[in-house]
């Protein structure tokens, strides 16, 4: 409030009061598919009591599938990895192996000895015989 003249503020007052706000009643529920069902004796408090022990089997029931679905989805994942980690060591044993072979060829085996000062004979290899008088 304001100041202003004494005859204004009655005025005010009644049109506060005319002001008044209609208060809405609650609404009920709607009578749609499912309230009917429940409340209007469809299922009754002893049938519901009686489904329970069902209800919770078909609830268990679809965790074990939801669990088995999860358990099977990680060993597809595990499968695939280590069937990628195969084929890698495949392919490197089968690189080490090819390199082998070519590091204990003649030539190879020639050139790393040569390193090391040994030399390939340039004389043919020689038969030795031995007479039987000489060794006794």
């Amino acid at each position: 409030m304001t100041n202003r003249l004494r005859t204004e503020i009655p005025e005010e007052e009644i049109a506060e009061k005319k002001l008044i706000v209609d208060e809405k009643p609650v609404k009920e529920l709607s009578d749609n598919f499912l309230i009917q069902f429940l409340t209007k004796g469809a299922i009754s408090t002893d049938d519901a009591t009686r489904a329970l022990p069902f209800v919770l089997y078909i609830a268990f029931l679809g965790m074990l599938y939801i669990a088995n679905r999860h358990i099977s989805e990680n060993a597809v994942r595990d499968i695939d990895k280590i069937s990628k980690e195969v084929k890698e060591l495949s392919w490197e044993y089968k690189s080490s192996k090819a390199d082998l072979a070519f590091k204990s060829t003649l030539t190879e085996v020639a050139k790393r000895a040569d390193t090391l000062g040994i030399k390939t004979s340039e004389q043919p290899p020689q038969k030795i015989t031995v007479k039987e008088d000489a060794q006794e």
